[in-house]
C-alpha cells in the first residue's frame, strides 16, 4: 500500500460521514505533509480529535514508515483518552506488516491542544525510574523524574492516587518497593539521599544515612529474615540497610567503580546482588557476607546501564544493557557471555526479565524510542519494536504481563493481546 491511498478525492470532498478524519488507512498511509494539509479543513469536534492526535508526534511522523505511524497515532488516541479509536488504529492495514498485537490501556500526554484534555503526567523531568506494587486494595504504578517528584497512578485506570512525594532532596534515578510489617514502602535514590515511604500515607519514614553523592540505583532483598536495600554514590562503596530500622547491616566489597543498575536474586538458598559498573563490568556479591562471588565479567564497552536478573533454562542469568548499544545475557552460575541481543540504536538504558504468555521474555529500552521484547535462548527479537516519541529510560511488566513504559516525562500501559512470531512480520 502506497503513501498516495485514498487520494482520488480532494480533501474538500472529505467530509460528513465520510469525512478524512474517518479515514484512518488514509491518515496512517498518506504522506504526512499531504494529511498536514487537511488537518485544519474542517470544525467538526472529530476531525478536531483526529487533528490534535495526529500532531501530538507531528515531528515524528514525517520521517517514520507507516507502520511507526499507526503505533504512535494509536498510542496518541489514548493519550487524549480515546481507547475505541486507538483499537481501530492499531487494526489498520499496512502492506507487509501485520496489525499490532497489543493494546494500549492508558497513557499520559503533555497538551497540545486546548480543546480536548489530555491526562497529564505530573511530571516535568523524565521518568527515570518506574516499579508496580500494591497499595489500599488497588494495584499501582510509581514513577520518579528529574522533576524531584515521586507520583502514584492507579494501573487499571491511569487515575493519580494521593499526591506528589515531594521532598526528595534533588533528582530521583531510581524507585523501589519492599514491604515492611504488612506495609507498602517505596525506596527513592537522587542527589545526596535514599529516602523511605509509607506508600500508603506518602509520608517519608526516614534517611538511609551514608550517602554523599548521586545515587543511579537501588535494589532490595531479604537477607536474614529482614528487608534490606542496597544502593551505592559517588564514593563506589555500596551499602547494605535495614530498611526498617534504617541502619546499616553490611556493605559489598571488591570493586573499583561506580555502581549504575543493581538487581537481586536467589542462588542456591542465598541472596546475592548482581550489579554493572560505571567501567561496564558485571559483578556478583553474596548479601550475605558483602563479599564478591567469582571474578568480575567484562560487561560492556562503556558504561553499563541496566541490569536485569532471570533464571533461564534451570541457571541464573544477568541481562545487562549498557551505553553501547546492546544488551548482553550471562551464564551467572558459569560466568561466561552466552548471548547477545543487538536491535536498538543508541544507549540502552532499561532492561526487565519477566513472564509473559507464560514464557520467559526480556524487554528492552533505549535512548532512541524504542522497546523491544527478546526470547533469551534464542537470542532473537519477537515481533517488531514498540516505537514512543520520546527516550525510554524506565520500564517494567506487571506478573499480568502488563508493560509499563516511562518515555520522556510521560507513562503509558499497554497489553499484549498475542504474541507474534520471530520475525514480526
Amino acid at each position: 500500500m502506497s503513501d498516495d491511498v485514498h487520494m482520488t478525492a480532494s480533501a474538500s470532498d472529505l467530509s460528513g460521514a465520510d469525512g478524512w478524519w474517518t479515514d484512518l488507512p488514509w491518515l496512517v498511509n498518506a504522506d504526512p505533509e499531504r494529511v498536514l494539509g487537511v488537518l485544519a479543513s474542517d470544525a467538526d469536534s472529530g476531525a478536531r480529535l483526529m487533528a490534535a492526535v495526529y500532531r501530538a508526534s507531528v515531528d515524528v511522523h514525517r520521517d517514520v514508515p507507516s507502520w511507526v505511524r499507526r503505533q504512535l497515532l494509536a498510542l496518541d488516541a489514548v493519550r487524549y483518552g480515546d481507547r475505541e479509536l486507538s483499537a481501530r488504529i492499531a487494526a489498520v492495514s499496512v502492506e507487509g506488516v501485520d496489525a499490532e498485537p497489543w493494546q494500549v490501556l492508558w497513557s499520559t500526554g503533555a497538551q497540545s491542544d486546548p480543546r480536548f484534555r489530555m491526562n497529564p503526567s505530573g511530571h516535568t523531568g523524565s521518568v527515570d525510574g518506574v516499579v508496580t506494587t500494591f497499595s489500599g486494595g488497588r494495584h499501582v504504578v510509581v514513577t520518579g523524574s528529574k522533576d524531584r517528584t515521586v507520583r502514584v497512578r492507579d494501573l487499571e485506570t491511569g487515575q493519580p492516587v494521593g499526591g506528589p512525594m515531594s521532598d526528595l532532596n534533588g533528582r530521583v534515578w531510581a524507585v523501589a518497593t519492599e514491604v515492611v510489617d504488612g506495609r507498602p514502602w517505596v525506596v527513592t535514590a537522587g542527589d545526596w539521599a535514599v529516602l523511605a515511604w509509607d506508600l500508603a500515607t506518602g509520608r517519608q519514614t526516614g534517611e538511609l544515612r551514608g550517602i554523599n553523592g548521586e545515587v543511579w540505583c537501588l535494589g532490595t532483598a531479604v537477607v536474614q529474615g529482614r528487608p534490606c536495600v542496597l544502593a551505592s554514590d559517588d564514593d563506589v562503596s555500596v551499602r547494605v540497610w535495614d530498611l526498617a530500622g534504617g541502619e546499616q547491616v553490611g556493605e559489598l566489597t571488591g570493586h573499583d567503580d561506580f555502581l549504575m543498575a543493581v538487581d537481586t536474586l536467589v542462588i542456591d538458598g542465598r541472596p546475592r546482588a548482581v550489579g554493572c559498573t560505571s567501567g561496564g563490568k558485571v559483578w556478583q556479591w553474596d548479601l550475605t557476607t558483602g563479599q564478591p562471588v567469582g571474578e568480575p565479567l567484562p560487561g560492556h564497552d562503556g558504561e553499563a546501564w541496566a541490569v536485569a536478573a532471570a533464571v533461564v533454562d534451570g541457571r541464573a542469568h544477568a541481562i545487562t544493557a549498557g551505553h553501547d548499544a546492546t544488551v548482553r545475557v550471562w551464564d551467572l552460575v558459569g560466568g561466561r557471555e552466552v548471548g547477545r541481543l543487538v536491535g536498538h540504536e543508541g544507549t540502552v538504558s532499561a532492561v526487565v526479565a519477566a513472564v509473559i504468555g507464560g514464557e520467559l521474555r526480556v524487554v528492552t529500552g533505549g535512548s532512541d524510542g524504542t522497546v523491544c521484547l527478546w526470547e533469551p535462548a534464542a537470542g532473537w527479537q519477537i515481533g517488531r519494536e514498540l516505537v514512543f516519541p520520546a527516550p525510554v529510560h524506565a520500564l517494567t511488566v506487571t506478573r499480568e504481563g502488563l508493560l509499563v513504559v516511562g518515555f520522556g516525562g510521560d507513562v503509558a500501559v499497554l497489553s499484549l493481546r498475542a504474541e507474534p512470531d520471530s520475525t514480526g512480520r
